[in-house]
């Protein structure tokens, strides 16, 4: 064998082992890409699903978040009305004839005053003159003052061991705080 063939032969091996090793490293890189890509595939569903139960958790959130608004208003405007029935009911008591007006505080009176009592009539009770001349002013000994409270109608009882707030405000509080419920009940059913 002669130097050529010899270097052809080493050539035509070398290209037969470098076909090899490209032909091997083909395969390799083929094999690395489509595990890369069964992983990627995996990761993407992952966190396809991640997100998909994050955007529904979000929006059962954003969801619950404005029933919750919704109730509010609603129960702000309930109040609301409830709030207008009672302050057109302190605009009826502070309307009323001298009649009703004295019927009224004369059964708060009788109801609430203790003997020796000094009641102090609202400064806009138009009736002072006339509470002087109820039975239960007499029979109490209770005292008219000279002095009027700043309320919004009624009186003030003064007394020995306690003042109460019989002004027509603190008793549509009171029945307020009783009845709204009930009251709500009634004019709110849905």
């Amino acid at each position: 064998m002669g130097k050529e063939e010899i270097v052809n032969r080493i050539l035509s091996d070398a290209e037969t082992e470098a076909a090899e090793i490209l032909r091997s490293a083909n395969e390799r890189a083929e094999g690395i890409i489509a595990v890369a890509n069964e992983r990627a595939a995996d990761e993407r569903a992952e966190a396809e699903k991640e997100a998909g139960g994050r955007a529904k958790r979000i929006s059962e959130g954003k969801a619950a978040s404005a029933r919750l608004d919704s109730a509010k208003i609603l129960l702000a405007e309930k109040r609301r009305v409830i709030d207008e029935i009672y302050a057109r009911a302190l605009k009826k008591l502070l309307e009323m004839k001298e009649k009703d007006a004295l019927k009224l505080i004369e059964k708060l009176l009788v109801a609430h005053a203790e003997e020796g009592d000094e009641i102090m009539l609202a400064k806009n009770f138009a009736y002072a003159k006339s509470v002087e001349a109820l039975p239960v002013v007499k029979e109490r000994k209770l005292k008219i003052s000279a002095k009027y409270a700043e309320i919004d109608g009624g009186c003030i009882l003064r007394g020995k061991l306690c003042d109460k707030d019989l002004s027509y405000g603190a008793l549509l509080n009171a029945d307020k705080d009783e009845y709204q419920a009930e009251i709500a009940a009634k004019l709110f059913t849905t």
